[in-house]
């Protein structure tokens, strides 16, 4: 049990790197806001729930998530009428395998939002890819770039809790829920499950090798982009004190974060600063 004060003036944010795994169901974090990324709801429930992956969104959307009182925050969720949907397509001979759509069923509406990658240019893509970086896996490099490729149609539910993301734009989805969980003004934030990558290691992720995710033999990622965005949330919000919960991190990867507003707490610190036993 949590027992705190001035618990608004906190802030929990779950990454999905493999440290928490420990987390479940039973903590009970009272009033305190709590954050999580994409596949967080099928194991923790949380109060805001952020995607920024075509597939995950569809996925979450259809488990009825859309209607509960959890607070979704999509990125790139451009609403049009559904009608407008089906004659985008008109003249296209796109295989039907490339194409990911949600039924109309009980209190739908005639708007939908449609996103993907374009299957006929992954190809290009790769080539250009290992072009830039000849260092890359090919065969690991398409397996990723070839996620989430085709189109995806969700038709829409009267009355949904989906917030579309205005800011930040084209991040990851944890970094993405750092930004938006300090734009409440939390005086303290603590983040579990922020693991930092390696692409001489296997992907650190909780649900790798489950639907919507990439395989668990798919290799790490480079955390340069990943530290500069955590890097960007920890100067703007420099009245907010960080707090990094045991993270899985490799020596000198975060050599280049030394912000005064950091402080790095262990499973036991944090077990202990709110109480669980």
């Amino acid at each position: 049990m949590i027992n705190l004060d001035n618990a608004m003036n906190r802030a929990i944010v779950f990454g999905n790197g493999e440290s928490r795994g420990w987390c479940g169901q039973e903590l009970s974090w009272h009033d305190i806001p709590t954050w999580g990324c994409n596949a967080i709801y099928r194991d923790l429930r949380v109060d805001n729930l952020v995607s920024v992956d075509y597939a995950m969104q569809q996925e979450i959307y259809q488990s009825d998530l859309c209607q509960d009182t959890m607070q979704l925050h999509f990125a790139n969720w451009g609403i049009i009428p559904a009608e407008i949907s089906d004659m985008m397509f008109m003249g296209f001979d796109i295989p039907e395998e490339f194409v990911h759509k949600t039924e109309r069923v009980g209190s739908h509406i005639e708007q939908c939002v449609v996103s993907g990658k374009d299957p006929s240019k992954i190809q290009d893509n790769i080539e250009l890819t290992l072009k830039a970086h000849p260092n890359l896996d090919p065969k690991d490099l398409k397996m990723k770039m070839e996620k989430d490729v085709g189109i995806w149609i969700t038709y829409l539910r009267e009355n949904d809790n989906v917030k579309p993301i205005d800011y930040p734009r084209d991040w990851s989805a944890g970094t993405t829920a750092l930004h938006l969980a300090c734009q409440e003004g939390p005086k303290e934030l603590y983040m579990l499950g922020f693991d930092l990558s390696s692409y001489d290691e296997n992907l650190n992720n909780i649900y790798k090798g489950t639907d919507n995710y990439l395989p668990s033999d798919a290799k790490g990622f480079n955390t340069v982009n990943w530290l500069n965005q955590m890097q960007t949330v920890f100067s703007e919000f420099k009245d907010t004190t960080f707090y990094w919960v045991d993270p899985i991190h490799r020596e000198g990867q975060v050599t280049n974060v030394k912000n005064n507003n950091i402080r790095y707490l262990t499973k036991t610190g944090f077990c202990d600063k709110f109480n669980i036993r």
